[in-house]
């Protein structure tokens, strides 16, 4: 089996069975913001769209989903392959491009094409991406690979059963505008950014010791921004405000952690060999001396790279709607929005409070309790966002469904608020259709069913994670002051009070075991 490297999450896989292409993209993505890390506009993407056989998309992610680049490399008769979701939305795009043989791959099932054995398994909680990601297994015989790309699955077990991979593909940079665009001091961004990039190196090890696969290679990012006003934002930040750890950044952390693996850097035009326990890679874009460059003197790069691309960046700002009067968005906002609100109880209620929005001349209010969209009026508010009139315009234009995975992946707003991170006003503006509202709103409700207690520690917990439903005797550690910390995605809670302590919202159930021990004994007597 032979593995290339596309760029950020791509990848082009030749087996004995037929050929994948994985999540291809050029970019630039969200308005322009997102270019892949390094530039992989040098690869034959004519022999990789005439040759692939397979296509995979991960998720309607922009820098997983390019339709421009499929239009340009990928034959519309080509076998897709699409994730079993909720939700049809991926699948409305890729037959909207013209797309029509397409392979349905429930969760978990083999599909078989000869000896080549591909598994998809997807994600559907409302934090998976936009309602959605997933990961891919392939085994031709010669070898098994495992492409995680930048899904977190709660379930190994499951996904594992297909078979241990030879060679690993995760996800290892961030993708979040946390703390980058916040109205904070320097210095708290520095602190909020070194505890994001831990949390992020924490949970890409905790995945490659479950899945424990000989052989690693971080993918998916991170991003280069060469926009003007975001490229201080690059990798760790300019002043080391920012979360995205670059391939050989990994590499070394992974080194010290785990060194019982095998680590590979992972870029555009890598080509990598798996034959059963054999693994061998090369570089077929890029000299060594070239990836040193980019690696060891990374501001460099980036500042030749802002040079000469300016133009793909005006190409993208020429591209958006024209700017819409303040009536004029507030109007449509208020006939978009509004009708979901009232289908969000759940979201409603784990917001809150009312959310200022200014966009451009419009500055406007969301009262989640109420379900109303007006002008603001002097509330309070829980948080105030700063966006540019012509990305809402352009959203109000395509009917944008996913505002978090557009707007604010771009990084092209600011944003404060007045206490922890909320998840319900996130996962209402990534789900701004009937379907995904009532999809979620159903989530939520079954998620109340937590029957099931199991010890963790000194405690006594639900088994299940308030926040994904992960189990937690397998990803949760309680420290000597009663704090889990479930290692999904670094959220904590108060066992002594049940409280979350990383969003509003989303309470545990908690006894300590001595306190069980005494109430049984104090009944039996």
């Amino acid at each position: 089996m032979r593995i290339t490297g596309l760029g950020h999450a791509g990848m082009f896989i030749e087996t004995v069975g037929g050929n994948i292409i994985c999540d291809p993209v050029l970019g630039p993505s969200f308005f322009g913001s997102w270019f892949p890390f390094p530039d992989n506009r040098g690869l034959d993407w004519e022999r990789f769209g005439r040759e692939a056989d397979f296509l995979y998309i991960s998720h309607r992610h922009r820098d997983h989903f390019d339709p421009k680049l499929l239009e340009r490399y990928i034959r519309k008769d080509i076998e897709v392959l699409l994730p079993e979701y909720p939700i049809d939305d991926l699948e409305q795009d890729i037959r909207a491009l013209g797309y029509t043989n397409i392979t349905y791959a429930p969760a978990g099932e083999i599909i078989e094409r000869g000896d080549l054995k591909i598994m998809i398994t997807p994600l559907r909680a409302p934090s998976d991406g936009p309602i959605g990601d997933s990961s891919l297994s392939v085994d031709d015989g010669t070898a098994s690979i495992l492409n995680q790309n930048d899904s977190h699955p709660l379930d190994l077990d499951t996904l594992l059963h297909f078979g241990k991979p030879d060679a690993y593909f995760t996800q290892v940079s961030g993708a979040i505008w946390w703390p980058m665009v916040y109205d904070l001091p320097m210095d708290a961004k520095q602190n909020f950014a070194k505890l994001k990039r831990d949390a992020q190196n924490k949970r890409a090890m905790y995945y490659i010791d479950k899945v424990d696969a000989p052989h690693v290679f971080p993918m998916a990012g991170p991003p280069m921004f060469l926009r003007d006003d975001l490229f201080d934002f690059n990798g760790i930040g300019r002043n080391g405000e920012s979360i995205f750890t670059d391939q050989k950044q990994f590499l070394a952390h992974m080194k010290g952690q785990s060194p019982q693996y095998d680590g590979h850097l992972f870029v555009p035009g890598t080509v990598v060999t798996v034959d059963g326990g054999d693994v061998a890679t090369e570089q077929s874009l890029y000299t060594e001396a070239e990836l040193a460059h980019i690696f060891d003197e990374k501001w460099d790069y980036l500042e030749e790279q802002r040079s000469s691309r300016q133009q793909e960046i005006r190409d993208e700002e020429a591209s958006r709607a024209e700017v819409l009067p303040a009536a004029e968005i507030l109007e449509a906002l208020k006939g978009w929005w509004e009708p979901l609100l009232k289908k969000s109880r759940t979201i409603r209620l784990g917001v809150g409070g009312c959310v200022r929005f200014k966009i451009g001349d419009l500055d406007m209010v969301v009262d989640f309790p109420r379900a109303k969209v007006r002008e603001y009026g002097g509330e309070e508010c829980i948080y105030w966002y700063t966006i540019p009139a012509d990305l809402v315009s352009t959203n109000i234009r395509d009917h944008e469904i996913d505002w978090s995975n557009s707007i604010f992946l771009s990084m092209q707003f600011q944003v404060g608020r007045s206490g922890k991170f909320n998840e319900f006003l996130t996962t209402f503006l990534k789900c701004l259709s009937v379907d995904r509202i009532e999809y979620v709103e159903n989530w939520y409700q079954e998620q109340t069913d937590q029957t099931e207690d199991a010890e963790v520690g000194d405690w006594v917990v639900q088994r299940r994670c308030p926040h994904l439903r992960a189990d937690l005797t397998k990803t949760g550690k309680v420290d000597e002051d009663g704090i889990l910390t479930c290692s999904m995605h670094d959220w904590k809670w108060d066992l002594k009070t049940g409280r979350c302590l990383s969003t509003s919202g989303h309470p545990i159930r908690s006894t300590k075991i001595d306190d069980v021990t005494d109430a049984v004994l104090s009944e039996a007597s």
